[in-house]
């Protein structure tokens, strides 16, 4: 199954793969990369209008990282070559590791939504492939939880309204509406595909209140955190 969208979000995905290919071939994985379950990640959450979109694609320009967000994985998933390609550098130990995956997802779930099976395996395969900030998707509950940094963006329900009637030209009741519609969808698909409270903090290892940080500082923020956490991580070992 091929899905059609738009030529832009083609062009980004197939230069993301060459870009993948050329340093593979430039540059094999070592052994203890080959050893990982998945590279060094960010999976970054956000309420719409809180402005954590644009903070995560500062993040993947300063770690100098790819971006997946919704519309890139949702291209991915749906592209059978692409996927194929994806899996060329899968052994028999990650298709292993992916059922366990699958598993502990629910393995009814996980086998009779073909999307759904299709973004897992392809999260878990771009995650496989080199370091990379997820966006969205709720990749924070697909990837293994001892690995990577996973982030959360807030603002006040009002600030978050205001700013996204302005980017959508909305009025604030129209913005309002589409906010807990948008809401309302997220939390219905974590609840339905992993069976936890989408709102439980605890699923996240720093929270950033937007109203407290300017963007400058909230990247600031999660960049020192990050190493942090990989500090002790490391120390843990």
């Amino acid at each position: 199954m091929t899905t059609t969208t738009h030529p832009t979000l083609a062009r980004l995905v197939e230069k993301q793969m060459r870009n993948w290919e050329l340093a593979r071939s430039q540059k094999p994985a070592s052994p203890e990369e080959r050893a990982a379950p998945v590279r060094d990640f960010l999976s970054i959450s956000y309420g719409i209008g809180s402005g954590g979109d644009c903070i995560a694609a500062r993040l993947a320009d300063a770690l100098r990282w790819p971006l997946f967000d919704k519309a890139i994985l949702q291209e991915m998933a749906g592209n059978d070559d692409v996927r194929r390609r994806l899996y060329e550098s899968i052994d028999q130990r990650d298709l292993s590791w992916f059922e366990e995956i699958g598993r502990s997802l629910g393995q009814e779930e996980f086998h009779r939504n073909d999307y759904f099976h299709r973004l897992v395996t392809t999260v878990l395969a771009i995650a496989r492939r080199g370091p990379a900030v997820f966006l969205g998707r709720a990749t924070d509950l697909i990837l293994p939880r001892r690995h990577g940094f996973r982030v959360r963006f807030m603002r006040s329900r009002n600030e978050c309204i205001a700013a996204h009637a302005r980017r959508q030209r909305l009025d604030r009741d129209t913005a309002r509406e589409e906010i807990e519609e948008i809401e309302r969808d997220r939390e219905k698909f974590v609840t339905n595909h992993f069976h936890v409270d989408a709102r439980d903090p605890a699923r996240f290892d720093l929270i950033v209140n937007l109203d407290a940080f300017s963007d400058d500082q909230a990247l600031a923020l999660v960049l020192g955190a990050r190493l942090t956490h990989l500090a002790d991580r490391a120390s843990d070992r």
